[in-house]
C-alpha cells in the first residue's frame, strides 16, 4: 500500500500536520508547571543554604574579630549584621543579634573594650514600610505569585478546549475594512470584463446612495452570482465592488460551511449573516458556492445531510433580508449547471453576470496592470505577448508575467526582456524544460518526424490554426510539441475546423506509421482528444449527418435531463452503436486526409525534420520561410477572414 494514502502514516504519532492532540497538550502543560515550580523551589533552597553556610558567621566571631582589629564596618539592619572586613567592602559576612538588644552593648557583653569599638564604623538602618515588608514577604510571596501563574496558564488552556464547542459554530469569513486601503481593489485595477463591470456599477451605485432606488420603488437584487471559467477574475470583481462602493467585504468559501458535525455549516451561515447586517453596508462574497449549493435531491448523503441544512439557511437568510438591509450577496461559481434551482430564482440570485476569458484587447490591458512594478528592457512589446496568448484568463497572464520576472532573476539581469515573456508563454502552456531528459538518435528522429508532421498538416488545411514554433525540446510530459495559435481571438467554431484540428492531431501518428512503418505511444495524447472532439461533434453539437441536429450528451458527458448522475445515456443501446460508427467514421476520414496530405508533401516533412533534428526549435519566421520556398503560402490575417 501506499504510505500517501495511509492515514497513520500521514498524520503520524502527533496528529495532522504534527500538532499535539489536545488532551496531551494538557497533561504536558501540567506536568511542564509542576517542574518548573519544583525547579523553582529547589533554587531557592540551594542559594539560600550555600548563602547561610558560606557567608554567616556567629555574633561571638564577630566579637573576636572587632577585638583583633579585623572590622573596619558594621551595618545594622534590624536584627541582621554586614560586617566589612576591608575598606573597600571586599570581605563582606553576615550575622545575627537581639532585636531588643543593642550592638554595642551585645560587644561589650563579649569582651570587646571601648577602645575596640570606638575604631569600627558602626551604621544603623532603618528600612522602610514597603521595603520591610517586601523585604520579609519576598520567600512567601514569590512562590505563591509563581504557583498562580501557572494554575492560570493551566485554566486558560482548559478553558480554550472547552470553548472550542462554543465557537465551532462562529463564521470564518476574512473581513475586509473599507479603511483598509493596502488591501482595497477597485474597477481600476481590473482589466477587460467591460460588461460584467457595467452590471456591477450598478450594485456600487445602491450601495453608495440607495435613497433613489428606495423612493422610485425599486429593489436592488439580493444576490448576484458571477459565472465563468476558472481564472476570469470572479473574486477580483467582487472585491472591486467592495472597494468601489468603499464597503465592508466578508468573504468566505463555500466549502468552509461544511463540517462533519450536523447544523456546523447553518450555524456558520446565520453567524454570518449577522455580523454582515451589523456592519451594513456590506458584501458577502461566498466563492466556489457549489461546494453547497449543488442540487438537492440526488440522493447523495440522504436528504438531511449537512450540505443541504446549510443550503436552506443560506435561502432562508436570503429571503430574510428587507429592502433597506444594505447588505448584498455575490457568489462565484464555475458550475451554474449544477446549482440547486431554489438558489437561482428571483429574489435570491436573480441577476448572473457571466465573465468571458479576455480577448486580445482586453489581455493587453491585463499585461500592463500586471507589469506596474516591474522593470523591462527596451525590446519588450506587450501587444506581442497578448496576440500569443490567446485563451489565457487573467490568472495565467499574472502566472506568465510571474515566470518572466523569474527567469530574468534566474539569470542575474535587472530587467525582463521580450525573450523572457516568450518562454513564459511556453512555460505556462506546456510546463518547464526538461533539459535531463535527452533523447538517443533515434528517438530524436521520430519525434521530429512526428511534430512535423504536425506542423505540415497544420500548414496545408485551409481552416486550422498557423504555426508559431516547432520543438522537440522535451517540456511537461510532452517530448516535443507544435505551437498553434490563432490569428484572432474566435467565440464559435464550425465543423469544418473541428475536422481540420482531428487532422491535425492526426499528422504525428500517421507520420510515424508511413515513415516507421510502426507507431509509439507518443501520439496516445493526440489520439484522446481527436477521439473526443469527434465525439463531441456527434453527441454535443449535433454535426453527425447520421444522427442529424440532436444533443444526446451534455457538459462533461452527463445526461442533459433528469440529473440522473454521471454514467447515465439518455439513447438507446442502437443510438450508442450509430454514435461509435460515426465517430469512428469521422477518425477514419481525418486520417485519410491527413496520409494524402503528408504523402504529397513528403518533401517539406523530411525538411521540416531535419532541420528539428539540427537545431530543436524552428520560430514561425524560419518555417514560414521553408514554407515559402517550397511552394506552400502562409496563413495570413486575410486569408482567414476570407475563409470565414
Amino acid at each position: 500500500m501506499n504510505g500517501q494514502n495511509n492515514p497513520k502514516q500521514s498524520q503520524g504519532p502527533k496528529g495532522p500536520k504534527g500538532k499535539v492532540p489536545p488532551g496531551n497538550q494538557f497533561i504536558r502543560n501540567i506536568l511542564t508547571g509542576i517542574f518548573i515550580l519544583l525547579l523553582l523551589v529547589t533554587l531557592y533552597s540551594v542559594i539560600a543554604e550555600n548563602r547561610a553556610r558560606n557567608d554567616e558567621v556567629s555574633i561571638s566571631q564577630i566579637a573576636s574579630d572587632v577585638s583583633a582589629g579585623k572590622v573596619t564596618k558594621i551595618l545594622v539592619n534590624g536584627d541582621s549584621l554586614e560586617v566589612y572586613y576591608d575598606t573597600k567592602g571586599n570581605v563582606v559576612k553576615t550575622a545575627k543579634k537581639e532585636e531588643s538588644s543593642p550592638l554595642t552593648e551585645t560587644l561589650v557583653n563579649y569582651g570587646v573594650t571601648p577602645d575596640r569599638l570606638s575604631r569600627v564604623d558602626i551604621q544603623i538602618e532603618s528600612p522602610s514600610g514597603f521595603g520591610f515588608w517586601v523585604l520579609n514577604l519576598a520567600p512567601f510571596i514569590l512562590p505563591l505569585i509563581v504557583v498562580i501563574v501557572i494554575a492560570w496558564f493551566i485554566t486558560r488552556q482548559v478553558r480554550g478546549a472547552g470553548m472550542q464547542a462554543f465557537t465551532f459554530g462562529q463564521s470564518k469569513a476574512r473581513i475586509i475594512s473599507p479603511d483598509d486601503k493596502k488591501q482595497r481593489v477597485t474597477f481600476k485595477d481590473v482589466a477587460g470584463a467591460k460588461e460584467a463591470k457595467e452590471e456591477l456599477t450598478e450594485i456600487v451605485d445602491f450601495l453608495r446612495n440607495p435613497k433613489k432606488f428606495l423612493e422610485i420603488g425599486a429593489r436592488i437584487p439580493k444576490g448576484i452570482l458571477l459565472m465563468g471559467a476558472p481564472g476570469t477574475g470572479k473574486t477580483l470583481l467582487a472585491r472591486a465592488v467592495a472597494g468601489e462602493a468603499q464597503v465592508a467585504f466578508f468573504s468566505i468559501s463555500g466549502s468552509e460551511f461544511v463540517e462533519m458535525f450536523v447544523g456546523v455549516g447553518a450555524s456558520r451561515v446565520r453567524d454570518l449573516f449577522r455580523m454582515a447586517k451589523q456592519a451594513a453596508p456590506a458584501i458577502i462574497f461566498v466563492d466556489e458556492i457549489d461546494a453547497v449549493g449543488r442540487v438537492r435531491g440526488t440522493g447523495v448523503g440522504g436528504g438531511n445531510d449537512e450540505r443541504e441544512q446549510t443550503l436552506n439557511q443560506i435561502l432562508v437568510e436570503m429571503d430574510g433580508f428587507e429592502p433597506n438591509e444594505k447588505v448584498i450577496v455575490m457568489a462565484a461559481t464555475n458550475r451554474p449547471d449544477v446549482l440547486d434551482p431554489a438558489l437561482l430564482r428571483p429574489g435570491r440570485f436573480d441577476r448572473r453576470v457571466t465573465i468571458d476569458p479576455p480577448d486580445r484587447s482586453d489581455r493587453l490591458e491585463i499585461l500592463k496592470i500586471h507589469s506596474r512594478t516591474k522593470p523591462f528592457a527596451e525590446d519588450v512589446n506587450l501587444s506581442v505577448i497578448a496576440e500569443r496568448t490567446p485563451g489565457f484568463s487573467g490568472a495565467d497572464l499574472y502566472s506568465l508575467m510571474n515566470e518572466g520576472a523569474i527567469l530574468a532573476a534566474r539569470e542575474n539581469r535587472t530587467k525582463i526582456s521580450q525573450y523572457d515573456l516568450i518562454r513564459s508563454i511556453e512555460k505556462v502552456m506546456l510546463g518547464p524544460e526538461r533539459k535531463s531528459h535527452i533523447l538517443n538518435r533515434k528517438e530524436k528522429e521520430l519525434t521530429a518526424y512526428h511534430e512535423a508532421g504536425h506542423a505540415v498538416v497544420a500548414s496545408i488545411l485551409p481552416y486550422a490554426d498557423p504555426v508559431h514554433k516547432i520543438s522537440i525540446i522535451s517540456r511537461g510530459r510532452a517530448a516535443g510539441y507544435v505551437l498553434k495559435l490563432p490569428l484572432e481571438d474566435r467565440k464559435l467554431q464550425s465543423k469544418r475546423e473541428f475536422i481540420d484540428d482531428i487532422s491535425v492531431s492526426l499528422g504525428g501518428y500517421v507520420t510515424e506509421m508511413m515513415m516507421f512503418k510502426d507507431v509509439t505511444t507518443g501520439p496516445s495524447n493526440d489520439l484522446q482528444v481527436s477521439t473526443a472532439l469527434a465525439r463531441d461533434m456527434v453527441t454535443k453539437y449535433g454535426m453527425s449527418e447520421r444522427l442529424g441536429a440532436i444533443a444526446l450528451e451534455g457538459e462533461g458527458g452527463r445526461a442533459m435531463f433528469g440529473g440522473r448522475g454521471v454514467d447515465s445515456k439518455e439513447y438507446s443501446e442502437k443510438v450508442g452503436a450509430d454514435i461509435d460508427a460515426e465517430v469512428a467514421k469521422i477518425m477514419s476520414d481525418a486520417y485519410k486526409r491527413t496520409e494524402e496530405i503528408i504523402t504529397t508533401h513528403r518533401k517539406l516533412l523530411d525538411i521540416i525534420a531535419k532541420r528539428l533534428i539540427e537545431t530543436e526549435t524552428i520560430e514561425r519566421e524560419e518555417f514560414e520561410q521553408i514554407l515559402v520556398a517550397n511552394g506552400v503560402t502562409p496563413k495570413k490575417k486575410l486569408d482567414i477572414e476570407h475563409q470565414i
